[in-house]
């Protein structure tokens, strides 16, 4: 793992790199992956995940979008620039599938991760430079047949119990399959918001357990294998 700082249109921000094991220094390439985090931030959770690509045979960058001030003062634009498609994060997101495409041991092809709030931007985002995109529980864009026009393949993941989201996964499917678009959309029985997620420590986590949201092992590695499998064909 590696701290270091992507530059952007509004200046750097940190982030987290992880590269396949055992390979510093060779000349072998691998795809990327940009890894967007919930509202929770650049959590030990993102980083784990980060690192769980990696091994897979990813060089996974996650990027911090609360970099400028922290949770608390950037939530809120981190959001605006979501449900108003544009914006600061909006171009924090693109900086980061060029740096990493520009990478010398990365292939050139980039895929998009998110979670949550971060799988509201890999639904944003798929049709902007990426070749697949995998949402978790992403909130859906608004006029969803336009912003899906011209998208890479998408892996998406939903739990029917998440209240916030009801019938997202079909109304996705319906989209992508009118377009012709490459696709695999599960909606998870049993499982909430946030299932593939671990929750943060501290009263914040314990206030979301309580909802039902959060980390559903059978269904979220259920998930996690779709979206590899699907990378596999994607981006390899």
């Amino acid at each position: 793992m590696a701290d270091i700082q992507v530059n952007t249109p509004a200046g750097p921000i940190d982030a987290v790199l992880e590269t396949p094991s055992g390979e510093v220094g060779s000349e072998q390439k691998w795809p990327g992956v940009v890894i967007v985090h919930d509202v929770f931030g650049l959590s030990p959770d993102i980083r784990n995940i980060a690192r769980r690509f990696a091994d897979k045979g990813y060089v996974a960058l996650a990027p911090d979008l609360y970099t400028r001030g922290g949770a608390r003062k950037c939530v809120a634009g981190v959001f605006r620039a979501l449900l108003g498609q544009s914006g600061v994060a909006v171009d924090d997101l693109l900086a980061a599938r060029e740096f990493l495409a520009a990478q010398e041991n990365v292939t050139g092809k980039v895929g998009i991760v998110g979670f949550c709030m971060g799988g509201g931007f890999a639904l944003l985002l798929s049709p902007n430079g990426f070749d697949a995109s995998a949402p978790f529980y992403g909130i859906t864009p608004k006029k969803v047949d336009e912003v899906l026009g011209g998208a890479c393949p998408i892996v998406a993941s939903y739990g029917k119990n998440d209240p916030s989201l009801i019938g997202a996964g079909k109304k996705i499917e319906k989209v992508l399959s009118a377009k012709g678009i490459a696709h695999d959309v599960k909606t998870y029985p049993g499982a909430s918001h946030g299932f593939a997620n671990a929750l943060p420590e501290g009263i914040a986590g314990k206030l979301v357990k309580i909802t039902g949201m959060g980390w559903r092992g059978k269904q979220a590695e259920d998930a996690f294998g779709r979206v590899f499998s699907f990378f596999e064909t994607h981006l390899r």
